[in-house]
């Protein structure tokens, strides 16, 4: 994930900033409770193809 990238990039849903798990390849709004997928580098910022996390 391009640093600049994520700089830039906020949650749809609470506006606040996103950290990058490059494990599971998803970006993580810990405000909302989402992991965003990231798809052949691309960030899928849709809430309804989030996963909830526990």
């Amino acid at each position: 994930m391009d640093p600049q990238l994520l700089e830039i990039l906020v949650c749809p849903v609470t506006k606040k900033p996103l950290r990058y798990d490059r494990d599971r390849g998803e970006l993580i709004s810990d405000a909302a409770g989402l992991a965003y997928p990231v798809r052949d580098g691309i960030p899928i910022m849709l809430p309804d193809q989030a996963r909830k996390l526990p």
